[in-house]
Order: C-alpha cells, then sequence, then structure tokens
C-alpha cells in the first residue's frame, strides 16, 4: 500500500515522437491501482485522459492530441498517488499533410486543409493534384497546332486527368519529338509508379490493420449495449433517454429560432419605418428647411415649400402625418410674426419693403418715405448697439449663463441678414455652446459686430440709392418728384456722413468700454463701461477680439466707405493689439512662474531636466499666440516700431526671463520637505548598477543644485538662442538685449549656486586636512623613513572621488568645472600647510614630497593655473632630495601607490569611463 501511493513515475514511452493521434504505449513505476484511480494524463501539455487505456500499474496505452508545445513531458495524475514526474520526453512532430485522395488510416482534421471545392481561389479538380508530368521525363513541346490535333482526335483530350484522355495526343504535343530510349525510360517510370501505388497499398492496409480491429471491437460492444440495454429496459433505455434529450434540443433551438423570427419582425418593421421616412422625407425634413430657409432668408422657397406641403398633407388624418404638420404651421406662423416685425421696425432697403409687403401687406409714408427710413434706421442701430451692451451688462449681474433677452426686446425682434462676405460669421452655429463658454466682452464684441455688420451695409445701400436716385425710379414716381427728392438728398450729405461716423465712433467706444477702460474718460465710462474687470481677457480671447473687429474694418471697407469714417476703428485696432501683447506677456510671466512646480527632477543624458524644455515652449507658444495680433493688416502699422511699445515689450520679456531664473533659484532653495521627490530620479542606462543612487539622490540637496547648474548651463549655450532667434523673426528688435540681461542674470545664479556647491563639498575635505596629516602627534622634525602615502590623503581623495561620481551622476559636462574648483581649494590648503611647517627633516621631506607627489599624480588632468601655482609653492617649501636613493625609493612608493589605488584613480581619467548609448 505504501508503494501505490508513491507518485507515478514515467519511465518510457514508445514511440517517443510522431505526429498528433498517433497510439503510444506509457511505461512506468505507480501508474495506478486500476482505471479509476487514473484521474490525469498529458503529453506535451495536452490531455490525453480521454483516449486512455490503463493497461497495469506499470503500462497505459493512449493517443497523442494536438498540443501546442513542440517537446514535453509524459505527466500521470492518479487518486492514490497525486502526480507524477518523467524521466522521459515525448517529440510531436508537424502532420503530414494528406491530400484528398490519400489514404489515411486515422481521422484526419479538415479543418487545418483548404477544401479544394470551396476555395474560390483555386477553382481546380481534384485530378490536377497529381503530378504534371506523369512520364517523368523532359517535356518538349511539339509545333503541331492544337486545331490541327482536335481534327485529328475528335472527341478526345491530351490532358491526362480527362476521361477522354488519348495518349497518342498527349505524345504527339508534348513529347514530339524524344528519342526512343527515352520513351522507354517513360515506360519504366510508369511501372514503377504503379508497383509503388501497389506495395502503398497494401502497406496501408497492414499499418492499419490495429486501426481496423479497433474499431471493429468499438461497434460490435456498442451493439451488444443497445441491444441488451433495449432488451432488459424498455421505457428507460439508452434510447429511450437518447430521444428525450433530442427532444429538448429541438424545443430549445425552436425557442431561439422563434427568438430571431422576432428579431426579423421588428427588423422588418423598423426598415418599413425607415421606408416610409424615405418616401415622405420632403414632409419630416421641412420643418428643419423652413428653419434653414429662413435663416439664410430665402422666403419665397419657404412659402413655396408650405404651399406644396398643405395640399399634399393639409387634410392628412394620419397622426405622424398630422403631428409634423402642425409642427410646420408652428414655424410658419413664426416666419408671419417675423416679417411683420421686419416691415415694422427693421426696414433695411427698398427692395426688402417690396419683398415684405408683397408677403403681407402694402405700406405707405407721409412726406419723404426715403429719408424717414434712413433716420429711423440709423437710430435703430445706435438703439440695437446700447441694448446689446446693457443684455450683457444684465446677464454679468444676474450671473446667467447665456444671453437670454425678452421676446419683445429689440435686439431679438432683429433679423440679422446673411453678413458680408469677410470669412464666415463672428459665431459658430453649429455648437451654440461654445459661444457661451467664451468671456462675456468677447461675446458682446461678437455680438456687436454681427449686429453693426448685418445692418450698416444695408444702412449704406439705401444711402447710396437714395443719393443718385435709383430707389425712387424704382417706385414709378414722376421724374420731377425724383429730382427734387435728390437735391434733398444731397443737402443732406453732411448730416448722413455724421450717422455713420456716430455709428462707427459708438462701436469703438462700447468696445472700449468693455475692454480698455482705461483710454475713456470718467464720462464715457458711465455711458459705456460698467463691465466686471477683475479677471482680465487673456492674450487668446483678445485675439479672438481683434480678428472680429479686424473682419467688422473689411465688411466696413467693401463697402467703399470713406477710409476717414473708419480711422476710429483703425484707431481701436492699434490699442488693442498694444493691449493683446502686453496682456500676452504679462500672463506668460504667471505661467512661467508656476513652471517650478512642474519640475520632476527626472535627469537626461546631457545633464537636465524638462524644465528649460518647457520654458522654451511656454515662450514659443506665446510667439504664436502673438502672430495673428502682431501681423500687420491693410492699413495697419506694426506695433513694434513705436518705441513706447518696443520698450514696454522688452521690459516684459525681459521680466519673464528673470522670473523662470527667480524659479530656478527657488528650487535650489528648497527644503526636502518642500520638494515632492515620488518622481525623483536619475536616467541612467544601468539602473542595476546605480541602483543605490536614485535611494541617495531624494535625500541629498546637492544633487538638486547639481541639477540646477546643468539647466543653467544648458539655457545660456541653448535655450536662450532659440529664444533670441524667435523673438527676432517676430519683430523683437530687442531681442538681443532680452538675452544679454537674461544671460547676465542666469550667469549670477549660476555662479551663486556653483560658489554654494564648492562650498558644500570642499570644506569638509580642506578641514580633513591638517586632522589628518598630524594624526597621531605626527612631526615632520622626527618621522620614520616614509612607507607609502599615509591614510588622510587617500580619504582625501575618495572624497573627491565622490564628488566625481554626484556631478557625473547629473552632468559630465560640469566635472571639470567641479572638480577644478575642489582642487584648487585643496592645493591652497596643501600649500598653506608645508609654508607653515618651519623644518622638516630628511625623512619629513621625503614623506610630504610623496603625498604631494601622488597628489598632484592623481588630479593632474583637472589642474588649473590656480591649483598648478599652489602645488609649485608647496613644492618648494621642501628640501630638496639630494640623493639618488631618496630618489629611487620616492619613485617606488609612488608606483606603489598608483598601484594601490589603481581602480580608484581610474575615475579622474578622462577617457577611463564612457557613459552607455542609448
Amino acid at each position: 500500500m505504501s508503494r501505490a501511493r508513491q507518485p507515478p513515475l514515467v519511465t518510457g514511452i514508445s514511440p517517443n515522437e510522431g505526429a498528433p493521434w498517433t497510439k503510444v504505449t506509457i511505461r512506468g513505476e505507480n501508474l495506478g491501482t486500476g482505471p479509476n484511480d487514473l484521474i490525469g494524463l498529458s503529453i506535451c501539455g495536452h490531455n490525453c485522459l480521454l483516449t486512455a487505456e490503463w493497461i497495469s500499474a506499470s503500462k497505459i496505452v493512449c493517443r497523442v492530441g494536438p498540443a501546442k508545445d513542440d517537446k514535453g513531458e509524459i505527466i500521470v495524475t492518479t487518486k492514490s498517488g497525486g502526480q507524477g514526474t518523467s524521466t522521459v520526453s515525448f517529440k510531436l512532430l508537424k502532420p503530414e499533410r494528406i491530400g484528398i485522395l490519400d489514404q489515411s488510416a486515422v481521422w484526419v482534421d479538415e479543418l487545418n486543409y483548404y477544401d479544394m471545392r470551396t476555395d474560390r481561389n483555386k477553382g481546380i479538380s481534384p485530378l490536377s493534384l497529381r503530378p504534371a508530368n506523369p512520364l517523368g521525363i523532359d517535356i518538349d513541346k511539339g509545333k503541331v497546332p492544337l486545331k490541327d490535333l482536335e481534327n485529328m482526335f475528335p472527341g478526345m483530350s491530351g490532358d491526362f486527368t480527362s476521361e477522354n484522355f488519348s495518349a497518342t495526343w498527349y505524345l504527339i504535343e508534348n513529347h514530339s519529338s524524344t528519342g526512343f530510349e527515352h520513351l522507354r525510360m517513360a515506360v519504366g517510370n510508369l511501372k514503377k509508379q504503379a508497383s509503388k501505388k501497389n506495395e502503398g497499398s497494401l502497406a496501408y492496409v497492414k499499418g492499419g490493420l490495429s486501426t481496423f480491429f479497433e474499431a471493429q471491437d468499438a461497434l460490435a460492444a456498442i451493439h451488444q449495449k443497445l441491444e441488451s440495454d433495449g432488451t432488459e429496459k424498455v421505457e428507460g433505455s439508452m434510447t429511450q433517454r437518447l430521444e428525450n434529450v433530442l427532444n429538448r434540443a429541438s424545443e430549445t433551438a425552436d425557442t431561439l429560432f422563434q427568438e430571431v423570427l422576432g428579431r426579423k419582425d421588428k427588423a422588418d418593421s423598423t426598415r418599413n419605418a425607415l421606408n416610409v421616412l424615405q418616401r415622405f422625407k420632403f414632409l419630416f425634413n421641412l420643418p428643419l428647411n423652413i428653419e434653414r430657409n429662413i435663416q439664410k432668408g430665402d422666403y419665397d422657397v419657404v412659402i413655396n415649400d408650405y404651399e406644396k406641403a398643405k395640399s399634399l398633407f393639409g387634410n392628412t388624418e394620419v397622426p405622424v402625418f398630422k403631428k409634423v404638420y402642425s409642427e410646420v404651421e408652428t414655424r410658419i406662423e413664426a416666419l408671419r410674426k417675423l416679417l411683420m416685425d421686419k416691415l415694422l421696425e427693421t426696414p433695411s432697403t427698398l427692395h426688402d419693403q417690396k419683398r415684405y409687403i408683397r408677403y403681407l401687406s402694402d405700406l405707405h409714408a407721409p412726406g419723404d418715405p426715403a429719408w424717414q427710413c434712413i433716420v429711423a434706421q440709423h437710430k435703430w442701430i445706435l438703439q440695437l448697439m446700447q441694448n446689446c451692451k446693457e443684455d450683457f451688462i444684465k446677464e454679468q449681474k444676474v450671473g446667467g449663463v447665456g444671453l437670454e433677452l425678452d421676446r419683445s426686446s429689440a435686439l431679438n425682434r432683429i433679423s440679422l441678414p446673411a453678413p458680408v462676405k469677410r470669412g464666415g460669421s463672428f459665431q459658430t452655429p453649429k455648437d451654440d455652446s461654445w459661444h457661451y463658454k467664451s468671456p462675456q466682452q468677447v461675446r458682446f464684441v461678437e455680438k456687436l459686430s454681427d449686429v453693426v455688420i448685418s445692418q450698416l451695409p444695408n444702412f449704406w445701400k439705401l444711402w447710396i440709392s437714395y443719393v443718385n436716385g435709383s430707389l425712387f425710379s424704382e417706385t414709378g414716381e414722376k421724374s420731377g418728384q425724383v429730382e427734387k427728392l435728390k437735391k434733398n438728398a444731397r443737402q443732406r450729405q453732411n448730416d448722413f456722413k455724421g450717422m455713420i461716423e456716430e455709428v462707427t465712433r459708438r462701436l469703438v467706444q462700447l468696445v472700449r468700454g468693455a475692454l480698455l477702460p482705461s483710454s475713456l474718460t470718467e464720462q464715457q465710462l458711465r455711458q459705456y463701461g460698467g463691465w466686471d474687470t477683475k479677471t482680465p481677457l487673456s492674450g487668446v480671447w483678445l485675439t479672438q477680439v481683434i480678428h472680429t473687429v479686424r473682419l467688422s474694418h473689411e465688411a466696413l471697407s467693401a463697402l467703399e466707405i470713406p477710409n476717414d469714417l473708419l480711422q476710429v476703428i483703425q484707431d481701436l485696432l492699434q490699442d488693442l493689439r498694444v493691449h493683446c501683447l502686453l496682456t500676452t506677456l504679462q500672463h506668460t510671466e504667471e505661467d512661467v512662474k508656476r513652471l517650478a512646480e512642474k519640475e520632476d527632477w527626472v535627469v537626461d543624458n546631457e545633464g537636465i531636466t524638462s524644465l528649460p524644455a518647457q520654458f522654451e515652449q511656454c515662450m514659443v507658444q506665446m510667439l504664436q499666440s502673438l502672430k495673428e495680433p502682431m501681423e500687420c493688416k491693410l492699413g495697419e502699422i506694426n506695433i513694434l516700431n513705436l518705441d513706447v511699445v518696443q520698450d514696454k515689450a522688452c521690459e516684459q520679456c525681459i521680466s519673464i526671463m528673470k522670473v523662470f531664473i527667480k524659479c530656478l533659484e527657488q528650487l535650489s532653495i528648497k527644503t526636502d520637505g518642500d520638494i515632492d521627490t515620488s518622481h525623483l530620479s536619475v536616467d541612467l542606462a544601468s539602473p542595476d548598477l546605480f541602483g543605490s543612487i536614485k535611494e541617495d539622490f531624494s535625500s541629498k540637496p546637492e544633487q538638486r543644485l547639481l541639477i540646477i547648474l546643468s539647466n543653467c548651463q544648458y539655457l545660456e549655450r541653448h535655450t536662450f538662442l532659440n529664444l533670441a532667434e524667435h523673438l527676432e523673426k517676430n519683430g523683437f528688435t530687442s531681442a538681443e538685449k532680452i538675452i544679454r540681461v537674461s544671460t547676465e542674470a542666469l550667469r549670477q545664479l549660476d555662479e551663486y549656486l556653483f560658489e554654494t556647491y564648492i562650498e558644500k563639498k570642499s570644506d569638509p575635505i580642506v578641514g580633513s586636512l591638517e586632522p589628518g596629516i598630524y594624526a597621531g602627534y605626527f612631526d615632520w622634525k622626527d618621522c620614520l623613513p616614509p612607507t607609502g602615502v599615509r591614510s588622510y590623503l587617500k580619504e582625501a581623495l575618495v572624497s573627491i572621488i565622490s564628488v566625481h561620481a554626484e556631478v557625473f551622476t547629473i552632468s559630465k559636462e560640469l566635472v571639470t568645472r567641479v572638480l577644478s574648483k575642489i582642487i584648487e581649494a585643496v592645493a591652497e590648503e596643501m600649500s598653506r600647510l608645508m609654508q607653515c611647517v618651519s623644518s622638516f627633516s630628511k625623512n619629513g621631506a621625503l614623506q610630504a614630497r610623496l603625498e604631494i607627489s601622488a597628489l598632484l599624480d592623481a588630479i593632474e588632468p583637472y589642474l588649473t593655473s590656480e591649483s598648478r601655482t599652489s602645488f609649485k609653492q608647496a613644492l618648494e617649501a621642501l628640501p630638496q632630495l639630494q640623493s639618488g636613493a631618496d630618489k629611487k625609493l620616492l619613485e617606488e612608493l609612488l608606483n606603489k601607490f598608483k598601484s594601490s589605488m589603481k581602480l580608484q584613480l581610474n575615475c579622474f581619467k578622462p577617457a577611463s569611463f564612457q557613459p552607455v548609448k542609448r
């Protein structure tokens, strides 16, 4: 029993390789106590329990399944012993393709083969899979025409796969010039193929004999089971249960089919509804078409469509048609009211008056109707502009989200015709919500511009028609009356000019009250001001306003209105452009102040973080946003050519640069508690090699000084130069001054940070030299012969090496600058210490020369003129070596020192370590 409970162990399998469904015999130990004890069998990861046949505790027969792995173990699992192991493996061979005409003793998975009957790309007969050259010799096509062969062998074919195959035809066509010996060889090839086929069939029968026997035994067992089950258990027989299962399956299938039919009926109903919508799309689209045509002013089209709809669906009893038609009636009623309002309150031209009268009724006015219309429309335009401002001020006080005007408001009763062609409407008709996301002042300027541009062109054209008399000739009045009215028009030219000036001046003053209140007097502010200016507009919105005002100016210029009447708009544009420039610079300064919050301290290969790039991107985006307002349109001047504007812009740009430099300074003095170190890391190619650096990095502020120093270098060498180029391209003539002043401030910060870092790093090293030299009551006058460099110097070198490693981790370009400065301090201290010694013994002088020489050799690549001078003074303070033995001893001890600290001293060699390229 104890052996039966041991895990199964597979020690052999036969065969040890084969294609899927190969029958194998597994041999081993503890393979189960019986068929029921066997609960698991896998070969190459595929479960083969279904085909397993337990023979004995040491033998199991099964078939290999189509596993994913090419080679794997045989794992047997039993109830008594659990999961077993295997000392052998089975190699799964890829199955050979079995043609559709080939014999096979095992079941062939047809999913892995193309069905030649349904493959559209290969519509060929299975017989064509036979060899293309059945004779096995070279084909020599003859020159006998195909028509001659068809006449010689009527009803026959030269294709050996055809039922009417003619061997003579085939030989004439393919082997007309083949020699007799080659034909004899072809006969031999045919005989070999025939014998091979017979032998293959016989081998197939022999090889598959066991499979036939197994199939026969299985069928016999099933037959016997069915017979015994049917005779012994009539009602509960296996066939009866099978029938019940099939009936339930049929009912389930019917249920599923009914659901499919339901979905089909629903789809049919949907399709019918869509057909109705398509068939009667004229009616269903009519409300929307009416709305669109009203906005375009195509009232004739609206009326024609309405008449058509009324004749077709006016008396309909279909509910859906009645509902849509009632919507059409609602819109037509709104149109009637709109036309009446236009006729009574906003007559723009005589042509429009005629159209409105034709649509509704005739309208006559006493006196000079043309001049009365001009005067009324002038007052109307001024009132519209004032109403527009008051409505927005009211919305500002109420705090509403959109401009909700009373239907009786004069501004809402106006019908805005299509604006003069100027690049599109000021608003976005496709998304009205966008209009309410913009600031109130921007929406006000757009609305005000729409009011002016929609009314002033018709107002101007009406005056032109009034002056040249075309307005009156169209009315059919007598020529005498026309001349009298034309004379009256000429007398009123100054009055009309005053009207145009008043409209443009009112437009400009309203815009100034909303955006440039400082340019108005107190009296003007009371009339045109009243806006909440706590939150100033950004440069983006001011650019939108400039774009809107420019479109208004272009639209009015297109009407050939004299330029002297539009000069006030040009002056407004100039002030808006200057205001936009200075505002954008101010907002950029605020954005730059917040850049310090985005510092993540992640260093790249060049030793810089993303902060310089973010600053450059911020400045470039600012210049890009200024491109449109700085651009000079027709009649405008370059505002940067104005000395006052150029000086203010230069001052503001310098302020931006200094703010960023101040950010760097603030980052350098922040304590560890002020900085989020969760993202603090060093971008190294080998994180495993420098894994400990990141941990120490977050706890030392000195690395942050190095990062900022590296950023300062990058700013001076790259970022500031790029910004100078961008500034010059965008018309900043003072770019050189901006960069010069900024560079000076940056260098001051760089020098301050550098001195701070050097002080933190050099003071401990320099301070350790004197205590180290005189440790253990060392005396230069009375000391033993030197045996090597003392520990204090080695410790100082190790400290310098640690600084080298720290700096190299951040930026290799800072290594020489930092180490040179530290070594200057060390050299100066060594010189002071040597000069303070009153006298040296022979051994003391040799010891001092040894240590100074060792230090010189180690740090030689980083020596400067100052440090060389200090070391020279230190050596001059020592007695000269007299004997050759002392020189030899000195050389030996130096070599010993270099050999013992070879690894440490390698870092001082410039080419000793190359950073990993990524």
